[in-house]
């Protein structure tokens, strides 16, 4: 059996497998990796080759500094600017809205803008008096569009590039996507403001992402924050060492209240045991009456938490998080109380059956309701506890609820000083992590929230699919491919192999992720222009617009999938405004790339 048939095997095995659905992409990608290696069809070290190519690196990076400019809040500040400006006309709403997620998409990918704006949608949706349906699939389409405007709008566009380069016709600069990428925007937006109220079912989903724009003054409301405490250290000198805190008299305290202690090695005291050096007595009371308690007792002020104002509350740098405690978890039978201080988090309230404990000591049961407040990066942590359940995602309240902070600033010229480079031709690689390590660097996003940023299963598929792509070329596959698609369209009609390879790009990319379809379509369409004498840049051009083209199937791109439920869709919902969409861009492509790119060398 020969490479071309091992090779064809494999590839109809891993596409099946794709479709299906039933199978982790990452998986399949390795596994088809692995099958050339054993089959001989490439060695090892190219069937691991893909895993350290630099197209993966960039990538990877840009994952990172997407996460830098979404979590700092530009991109809800973005929305809230435009719900403040565009008033209650739906039509204007939209194509705002559309242009936002097209232009976003650009910097922070397809999936990572309609991720962040699907909550501002379905609120502008409601105060429209619109279903959410009419605009969601339109955010999704749209933010495919606006994934050609540059270089880092998606994957996809840094595998052309990186195809054209080494076709030897050279890479794709920042903007040269823009070309085509701006007509398809348009057009996108207009037909989805034409055609979308007649084609798009109107439907309300049952469950509706959370507004969580007011989430502050909604905490502050629950909880009683206008108490206020303050902790004060035990010194040495202290007349309190050796005495309870039980014992203290009225007549020391006056209006203060003591709330709790807390042992120097922060776990919770009991208010009858004796004080120690460096424990922390929680009170709460008026701000000159625990001055003068501090005083004459010999305690040091080490925190004071005055009445909270909502607006206080959720700052650049700090949130809060409501914290359930879990059936059998290891915090029941232990205590809290407001002022108690647990690593990086401060507890500020405890809820029991909806009522305020207010300033005392609880002990902890089953169902309680702690409210913290501390740094993002320790809020961000507590979705891993196992011991409680956090009752909003801290990463929605972050994006939707925080104000826009320094990190902003930092995040924006981090990205600008990428695009500066990406411009000037340094290494796409090299421009990406340069950016990366500075968004971590400048603390715009902390190194585990880096990590955390990374699509891995992206990562493993581009990684196992690049040796695919070198098999085919290699095996003689793609050129094989390529002469039938020839011998279909004809020699000479540059124009028809355009067509033909949009078709099979677009096909395949309704199943397929769309990354895994051009990594499988560019080597075809590279082998199909030296066959013909066509040029390959604007072959690639053409391949890149088909597959953003995934506009027919929910699971074509994971934008579509995200909008599925919160806009209530079904399976066949999205080809009814998807295919004249689609139908337009394939116009646009056919006659706007010819006249940028020429056919002909």
């Amino acid at each position: 059996m020969s490479d071309a048939t091992i090779t064809l095997l494999v590839l109809a095995v891993a596409v099946g497998l794709f479709a299906v659905n039933r199978v982790s992409v990452g998986v399949v990608a390795i596994a088809t990796a692995l099958a050339l290696a054993a089959t001989g069809v490439i060695d090892t070290s190219t069937a691991l080759a893909g895993f350290g190519d630099p197209i993966v690196l960039f990538i990877a990076a840009l994952f990172v500094v997407s996460e830098g400019i979404d979590a700092s809040g530009v991109t809800t500040w973005a929305g809230q600017a435009l719900l403040d400006r565009a008033g209650s006309s739906r039509t204007r709403l939209l194509g705002g809205v559309l242009a936002l997620v097209a232009v976003l998409s650009a910097l922070v990918t397809p999936n990572g803008s309609t991720a962040a704006l699907i909550p501002l949608v379905v609120l502008l949706a409601v105060r429209v008096g619109s279903p959410p349906s009419q605009m969601l699939m339109p955010l999704a389409f749209a933010a495919s569009a606006g994934a050609l405007l540059a270089l880092t709008g998606s994957p996809v566009n840094v595998i052309v590039a990186q195809t054209s380069e080494q076709a030897g016709e050279g890479g794709f600069g920042f903007f040269s996507f823009a070309v085509v990428g701006v007509p398809l925007v348009l057009v996108t937006v207009a037909l989805c403001l034409l055609l979308g109220p007649r084609l798009i079912p109107r439907r309300t989903a049952r469950s509706l992402p959370p507004d969580l724009s007011d989430y502050a003054a909604d905490v502050a409301q629950s909880y009683d924050l206008d108490t206020g405490f303050a902790r004060l250290r035990v010194r040495s000198s202290s007349p309190l060492l050796g005495r309870a805190a039980i014992d203290l008299r009225d007549d020391d305290l006056g209006r203060v209240v003591v709330v709790g202690v807390q042992a120097a090695n922060d776990l919770p005291h009991p208010m009858d045991d004796r004080l120690e050096d460096g424990d922390v007595v929680v009170v709460s009371g008026p701000d000159d009456e625990v001055d003068d308690l501090a005083l004459r007792w010999g305690l040091a002020v080490t925190m004071r938490r005055r009445p909270v104002d909502p607006a206080s509350l959720l700052t650049p740098e700090k949130g809060v998080a409501e914290l359930v405690v879990r059936p059998r978890s290891a915090l029941v039978g232990t205590t809290a109380f407001p002022g108690l201080v647990r690593g990086d988090l401060v507890v500020l309230a405890v809820r029991r059956l909806g009522q305020d404990r207010g300033p005392r000591v609880t002990e902890l049961v089953e169902g309680d309701t702690l409210l913290v407040r501390g740094p993002w990066q320790a809020v961000d942590l507590l979705v891993e506890e196992r011991d409680v359940l956090v009752v909003d995602a801290p990463d929605l309240i972050r994006r939707q609820a925080a104000p826009l902070g320094r990190s902003a600033l930092r995040a924006l010229a981090v990205l600008a000083g990428m695009v500066v480079l990406l411009v000037a031709g340094v290494t796409p690689a090299v421009a990406g992590l340069v950016a990366a390590c500075a968004m971590v660097l400048l603390r715009v996003v902390g190194v585990e929230q880096a990590y955390r940023a990374v699509s891995w299963q992206t990562l493993v598929l581009i990684g196992g699919l690049i040796p695919l792509s070198a098999a085919m070329s290699e095996s003689g596959l793609a050129s094989s491919i390529a002469d039938g698609i020839v011998g279909v369209v004809g020699a000479g009609r540059p124009v028809l192999l355009l067509l033909a390879l949009f078709v099979l790009t677009a096909v395949l990319g309704q199943v397929v992720s769309n990354t895994a379809t051009v990594l499988v379509v560019a080597p075809i369409a590279v082998a199909a222009a030296t066959a013909t004498g066509v040029s390959v840049q604007p072959v690639l051009m053409l391949v890149a617009v088909a597959g953003a083209a995934s506009l027919l199937t929910p699971i074509a791109t994971p934008a579509n999938t995200m909008v599925m439920g919160p806009g209530g869709y079904r399976f066949g919902d999205y080809w009814r405004l998807g295919l004249p969409i689609m139908a337009s861009w394939l116009v646009i492509a056919l006659v706007v790339i010819p006249l940028v790119w020429p056919l002909t060398p």
